[in-house]
């Protein structure tokens, strides 16, 4: 596994993994500056679909061989280049599930479509931008959405008003919503 930290840099980081492919493809060692920025997303997508740490480590190392070995022939295609990790990552899966139903004939799973990987791309961009909100706007999103919390517990705990956590809310998503907008329209381009 990567030692740094993924990177989280909004919407210029689809102009940023532009840059960073053209240069892997004209020297394939530049392509570790690819694995560290996707590493996580592409591990966790594996890891919630295999349901064994050995076996998503594994799977995951395998995306980043097999997308370095195509590199070469990687276009742009006005989809973002995680989402061509994630489909690499669907069919490494897949093929998984496939083998170990020769052993066990309810073993196996369905292929994930594009669009599944698309989205699972998209919301572990969302993820990474919610851990960039300021603190306060990121407790009350975590509050809200992973925890289903109430506004009144929230701001209980914060010791502010229930509109004073609405409004931190309103500011969180506001920007989330943002930049995801600029995610996706970078995607799109080429």
């Amino acid at each position: 596994m990567p030692a740094g930290k993924l990177e989280r840099t909004g919407a210029p980081a689809q102009a940023d993994d532009r840059l960073l492919v053209q240069a892997a493809q004209a020297n394939p060692q530049r392509f570790a500056e690819l694995y560290e920025r996707h590493f996580y997303a592409v591990y966790a997508f594996v890891a919630r679909r295999v349901h064994d740490r050995d076996v998503a480590e594994d799977l995951t190392a395998d995306v980043f061989y097999k997308a370095l070995e195509a590199l070469a022939r990687f276009d742009w295609r006005g989809v973002p280049f995680g989402v061509w990790l994630f489909r690499i990552a669907a069919n490494r899966v897949a093929d998984q599930w496939k083998s170990r139903a020769k052993d066990s004939p309810q073993a196996g799973t369905e292929p994930a479509t594009e669009a599944e990987c698309e989205q699972a791309y998209y919301c572990s961009q969302l993820f990474e931008m919610v851990d960039d909100l300021p603190a306060d706007q990121r407790r009350v999103v975590h509050g809200r959405f992973a925890e289903g919390r109430t506004i009144r517990e929230i701001a209980a705990e914060f010791k502010k008003t229930e509109g004073a956590v609405k409004q931190l809310q309103f500011r969180a998503l506001q920007t989330l919503r943002t930049r995801m907008k600029g995610k996706r329209a970078g995607g799109r381009h080429g």
